[in-house]
């Protein structure tokens, strides 16, 4: 299962955005997931293998470039999307010549929050 990003308020590692940017797949996701996508919506769209995707999907979560979402249906059961969580990732170097990262993130308002919050809830269940 994928870390939900934006319960995480602290910066990610600069090895872990590194990592994800360096993979070809990992920034196929990110050019689609300006809007939420399903799974299966990312495997047809990025060609991209359903055992490889989840790879992926995680390398994403653990730089917080991705962010997950559930909905449950009215029907039963529930729907993960996949949604990129960042307006900017920024590298810098400081007067120590010490490499950082900062990522910038989409304001998120109260619903995404409250989604947030039961996302996390229903993890530890």
């Amino acid at each position: 299962m994928v870390r939900d990003s934006a319960s995480s308020e602290d910066s990610p590692s600069l090895q872990a955005v590194l990592d994800a940017l360096d993979d070809a797949d990992c920034r196929a996701i990110l050019r689609e997931t300006a809007e939420p996508m399903t799974a299966t919506e990312l495997i047809d769209t990025c060609d991209i293998p359903k055992s490889t995707l989840y790879r992926k999907l995680e390398l994403l979560s653990d730089a917080s470039l991705v962010r997950e979402q559930d909905t449950i249906n009215p029907g039963g059961g529930r729907t993960t999307k996949y949604e990129r969580d960042f307006d900017d990732v920024m590298i810098s170097m400081d007067e120590d010549n010490d490499f950082s990262v900062t990522v910038e993130r989409p304001p998120r308002n109260a619903d995404e929050r409250l989604a947030d919050i039961w996302s996390k809830m229903g993890d530890e269940l």
